[in-house]
């Protein structure tokens, strides 16, 4: 990609107590991420030098004040500093005020600088949520950040390992919750906002699986209606505006066909029925070295006016400031950010 080419990606790093700023650090220290976008690391400068340094890497940073004057130049990571990370209080694998708020300012000035077009899409490291609410922030998670501060009413939590993607009805919600969030009108505005998104990325008809939300997708009514009530007449209404949706299909199902490449996506109804065998699919530890060998996956919030990928994982407060952290999911989430540009 020629380099007036490259668009420019705003990565908010994530807790600077957690492996964001070092997973960031890594992933800007392969070459091919710089021949695909122009990485834009926002987050405090200290925090990132000190995670090039106990993670063993050769690379410099330089400071900017606005994503146009970045250099964008493989060897040196181009930093927004943030400046609000007392670096003599910084205390790795620890939920902190400070900790949260810097994470929580990290995340809005990317959004603020999508919603100028200053950037052309933003990546997001991961965050603890008991560190945001600490410093006074009551914020769900980070879908719910993007919808409040993009003014988004309807959009939709999409996760992605290569090709095994689910998209929920609900997330950071009790399990009652989902239940009755589980409406026809819901599920059927997901089903559009995933038939959209894969087409984005290239898939002229995407085929969508929509999980039902009971043992057996209810079993006729025996097992709960919400099937019969809402589910099905929204993959009516769906099928009937030109997508390809079948269902419900039962849960413990579904996920086995499309990892055999029955449909592109499924469609689930609460946060942990996508998200378990999500990182199944990406997620490989190894209990003899006590080691995650992978953590791959990327999260999506679909229905935003602006792009937003993320890694699939959290703080690993386990590991952080060790240098043992791996990239490759943030890696996954910048080359998705920029598929979907």
């Amino acid at each position: 990609m020629k380099a007036e080419k490259r668009p420019i990606l705003g990565i908010s790093v994530g807790d600077p107590a957690g492996i964001g700023p070092e997973i960031t650090a890594k992933a800007l220290n392969e070459k091919h991420v710089y021949d695909i976008c122009k990485p834009l690391a926002v987050c405090d400068l200290k925090v990132m030098e000190a995670a090039i340094e106990f993670s063993g890497l050769s690379l410099k940073t330089r400071a900017v004040s606005s994503p146009a004057e970045g250099r964008y130049e493989y060897g040196t990571i181009d930093v927004l500093d943030m400046k609000n990370i007392d670096m003599s209080r910084l205390k790795y694998k620890t939920v902190s005020a400070m900790t949260g708020k810097a994470s929580y300012e990290y995340i809005e000035k990317v959004i603020r600088l999508a919603m100028a077009k200053e950037i052309d899409a933003t990546i997001t490291g991961p965050i603890n949520k008991e560190a945001i609410n600490a410093a006074g922030i009551h914020e769900a998670g980070h879908t719910e950040i993007y919808a409040r501060l993009t003014g988004t009413k309807d959009y939709a939590m999409m996760l992605a390992e290569g090709d095994f993607r689910v998209v929920h009805v609900s997330t950071h919600v009790s399990l009652q919750e989902a239940i009755n969030r589980c409406k026809k009108e819901r599920v059927y505005r997901v089903i559009k906002l995933a038939d959209e998104a894969l087409k984005r990325l290239g898939i002229e008809q995407p085929r969508i699986a929509v999980a039902g939300l009971n043992p057996h997708a209810g079993e006729n009514g025996m097992f709960g209606r919400e099937e019969i009530d809402e589910i099905i007449p929204a993959i009516e209404q769906a099928v009937a505006d030109g997508m390809t949706v079948e269902g419900p299909i039962p849960p413990d199902t579904v996920f086995s066909k499309m990892k055999g490449g029955q449909y592109d996506i499924v469609v689930v109804q609460y946060h942990d029925q996508g998200h378990i065998p999500t990182k199944l699919a990406g997620f490989n530890y190894d209990r003899k070295t006590n080691t995650w060998l992978s953590m791959s996956g990327v999260n999506i919030t679909l229905g935003l006016p602006i792009i937003r990928s993320s890694v699939d994982h959290g703080t690993a407060f386990g590991k952080a400031g060790e240098g043992r952290a791996n990239p490759e999911s943030m890696l996954q989430a910048i080359e998705m950010g920029v598929r979907m540009i």
